[in-house]
């Protein structure tokens, strides 16, 4: 099987994609994945190291655009559609998946032109512009959240959670690693975050007294890297601060409380990693879709959430302070997330790719399928 993954530009869309990828390659030795995005998001990097091809188009953001990168992304656009032709002749999948970004639109379409099964994942309760339009087309959606059902067309959707990397289901059997102080992981996405960086610097002026007793694990983006080491070193607080945290898995591990966005794809991770957390979700997401995201983890008591807006150094700090203190709370937290954790996503998305192959083009996929369409040799009389 030969499966297509379209889409990218940030962590959240990607990650599921690789999980996807990862079960994929690790069913058969001659299955493959290719990936398509865009050189501008973060898959230009990550993809080539999970060893995965990958091919570019030049696709642009529409929804939220000023006037001159909106005019600049339709004019992009025959140009993405007809390099996504270009890709798909050249790979020929049997499957095409969505993932969401600015790829994934052109290349779903295309294949969807072309007669490919197609599919899409949406990771939000609230699904992005480009997953409701290409949900009409599609003949599967895999969602993570219940809510995000209603988007799409009934009997489409397929309610499988949002899948996870595999370095990552080590922590479903191994949550935690032992450690001597109260570790607290803290990281906005994979470009860091503003916000979150400059309240948990406020925060340590109201920790002081338990320094002794706390570590950070903190991954700042690129911008606030010097700004955040310089703000524990100042105060005398243990912590290793990174632009990018490269092993997650490990990170997990290592932690006892994390404080984050609630991007979909970070609460899949904390769930299937059995994580308390203290969720900020990110302000300006499109239709606010990581508040929703994050509403289901406070309801079933895996998290605390605050606005940005809201919360200052001191709040962060006292609610830091009470999970440390109070061990039973914090262990119930980790109970209601491993709860919500669905580690199977990876597994129940390839399965349906094969069932769609094998619907389109039977049990040997296009190759099969090619064979019998290839005219035979007239005999000469």
């Amino acid at each position: 099987m030969k499966v297509l993954i379209a889409g990218g530009g940030t962590g959240g869309h990607l990650f599921p994609g690789i999980a996807l990828a990862e079960e994929v390659v690790t069913r058969h030795h001659k299955n493959e994945v290719v990936f398509v995005g865009t050189e501008r998001g973060l898959e230009a990097r990550v993809v080539p190291q999970a060893g995965f091809p990958l091919e570019f188009i030049r696709a642009r953001g529409l929804k939220g655009k000023g006037l001159g990168q909106l005019l600049l992304g339709l004019l992009t656009l025959p140009l993405a559609f007809l390099e996504s032709f270009r890709i798909l002749q050249k790979h020929k999948p049997d499957v095409v998946v969505g993932v969401g970004g600015y790829a994934s639109g052109p290349v779903v379409m295309a294949a969807w032109m072309l007669g490919i099964p197609t599919a899409v994942q949406e990771q939000n309760a609230l699904p992005g512009m480009t997953n409701k339009i290409l949900g009409k087309f599609v003949k599967v959606v895999f969602t993570a959240f219940e809510e995000a059902r209603s988007f799409f067309p009934e009997g489409k959707v397929q309610l499988v959670g949002n899948p996870i990397r595999r370095k990552l289901m080590d922590n479903y059997l191994r949550s935690h690693v032992a450690h001597q102080h109260f570790s607290v992981l803290v990281f906005g996405g994979s470009l860091g975050a503003k916000g979150i960086n400059q309240r948990v610097v406020e925060a340590l002026d109201s920790l002081q007294d338990l320094k002794g007793q706390l570590s950070f694990v903190h991954q700042t983006g690129k911008n606030d890297l010097e700004m955040v080491r310089k703000g524990y070193a100042d105060r005398g607080f243990q912590a290793e601060v990174v632009e990018f945290i490269d092993d997650m898995s490990d990170a997990y591990a290592r932690s006892d409380l994390v404080v984050c966005r609630a991007g979909a794809t970070t609460l899949a991770e904390l769930t299937v990693c059995k994580k308390a957390s203290i969720l900020i979700p990110f302000p300006y997401a499109t239709d606010d879709h990581q508040a929703v995201n994050a509403r289901a983890m406070v309801e079933a008591g895996a998290a605390l959430m605050f606005r940005e807006a809201e919360l200052t150094g001191q709040m962060l700090a006292e609610h830091i302070r009470l999970l440390k203190t109070e061990p039973a709370r914090l262990k119930q937290m980790e109970k209601k997330a491993a709860l919500l954790g669905r580690p199977e996503a990876s597994k129940e998305l390839a399965d349906v790719c094969v069932d769609l192959m094998v619907k389109a083009y039977g049990p040997n996929g296009r190759e099969r399928a090619a064979k019998a369409e290839t005219p035979k040799p007239s005999r000469s009389k």
